[in-house]
């Protein structure tokens, strides 16, 4: 991990628009000079399961990857998280320990506040608590409904909506490199890897994809639609 940079522009701060935009010019200046940036590199742990939360935190560059180790210590990876999402949201209002990892899955650059002073701020602030509260739950509910949507699906289904949900949602694009292995896949899914190996063959051999490596063409994505929703 790179070491910590405490720049701020608060005129073009993300923090502005994306959940202070009801504070004052000052009390954004004291939060934006606050604010720590952070730069992990792919594999680093940037949260640890039990940790003490002292932080708030959102991901202003790169993806990273959200799981919970059980107690037979098996990983279950929760979700996923692109930029401007919120990933220290999940425990920050409800325990002082965290419930869960994240983990960066590329290069990522993470913007970190310290948790007692956005939690002044909003004490002082009832439209700063609201936005920060609606955050918590559009987390939550992109959390519930992606994991309710793959459980209703089967195997080929499940592992379609993954390959579709990197090609649509974090990347934009129906080519990207795979940023995670068959194994993170198949602990998203609730799978094993060797069934999750065998449907990317499969997919490959139907000429539904393209695989170079880790890289990923998408080459029939009515296809890889159809099975995702009905697989």
């Amino acid at each position: 991990m790179e070491s910590g940079s405490k720049s701020c522009n608060c005129e073009l701060c993300q923090l502005k628009s994306l959940f202070f935009g009801h504070m004052s010019v000052n009390d954004l200046n004291g939060i934006c000079q606050i604010k720590e940036e952070k730069r992990y590199f792919k594999g680093d742990t940037i949260i640890m399961q039990d940790e003490k939360i002292t932080g708030f935190l959102y991901m202003k560059q790169g993806l990273v990857k959200v799981s919970r180790k059980s107690d037979d210590d098996k990983d279950q990876i929760i979700s996923f998280s692109k930029p401007f999402d919120f990933v220290s949201l999940l425990s920050i209002f409800s325990s002082d320990r965290y419930n869960y990892s994240v983990t960066a899955v590329e290069d990522s650059t993470v913007c970190i506040l310290d948790l007692s002073t956005v939690k002044f701020y909003a004490q002082n602030n009832a439209m700063l608590a609201f936005d920060l509260l609606t955050k918590v739950s559009e987390a939550n509910d992109k959390i519930i409904l992606e994991n309710l949507e793959i459980k209703r699906k089967h195997l080929k289904g499940r592992v379609a909506h993954v390959i579709l949900y990197f090609a649509d949602y974090i990347y934009g694009r129906n080519e990207f490199e795979l940023p995670v292995s068959r194994r993170e896949i198949a602990e998203y899914i609730g799978m094993t890897t060797e069934n999750v190996i065998r449907t990317l063959s499969e997919f490959r051999t139907d000429k539904i994809i393209k695989i170079y490596g880790k890289e990923i063409l998408i080459t029939d994505k009515k296809r890889l639609q159809d099975i995702s929703e009905f697989g």
